[in-house]
């Protein structure tokens, strides 16, 4: 296990000192460095945010036709459809028409559809709710791509429960070529 980050002290700082750690930009990535390991997860937020694409193209290219590595990318809440089928993206872009940001969201849901293209790689997509609280792990319930409540009524999931629903997807593959989602029981 190690954290592959742009920023090591930073990364020493928030995981612990004992946490190995990779400092390498994901586009200088090469495939012997990441050879060793069983599963990579693409937690990046790319800034310009064009590189969510490019950065999900590039591990795919690497690992087709790989079936010892799993890659699992995190895509944000936008991706999510609602009770009437339409995306969480369509109403943000809708609400918030022209606002620079918008192009994290945008781009997040361009990696998603070109992920769902890809056939000949293990990947799966962990969507969380639109809420992401600090907290432990408690107990979730999980979806595919729609936008759920936790009983208190908010889309929202905890850290801890993101966490472990991603550790669980990792112990037990069950969604292959997948997207999921996770809510707060």
């Amino acid at each position: 296990m190690a954290a592959i980050v742009r920023h090591a002290q930073a990364a020493k700082q928030k995981l612990g000192a004992s946490t190995p750690v990779i400092e390498k930009d994901i586009m200088n990535l090469t495939q012997a460095e990441l050879a060793p390991f069983d599963a990579i997860i693409d937690l990046s937020a790319p800034n310009p945010a064009y590189l969510n694409v490019d950065s999900a193209t590039k591990l795919v290219a690497m690992f087709r036709e790989n079936k010892q590595t799993r890659l699992i990318f995190l895509v944000g809440s936008s991706s999510l459809i609602d009770a009437n089928g339409e995306s969480q993206l369509a109403h943000t872009l809708e609400k918030y028409a022209g606002e620079p940001w918008l192009d994290a969201p945008l781009e997040a849901m361009h990696k998603l559809q070109f992920l769902q293209m890809v056939d000949n790689v293990d990947w799966t997509v962990i969507t969380p709710q639109d809420n992401i609280t600090d907290g432990s792990a408690t107990s979730y319930r999980l979806g595919q791509n729609q936008i759920m409540t936790a009983k208190n009524g908010q889309p929202e999931v905890s850290t801890g429960n993101l966490a472990a629903a991603l550790i669980d997807e990792l112990q037990t593959p069950t969604h292959i070529r997948q997207q999921f989602t996770v809510v707060n029981d």
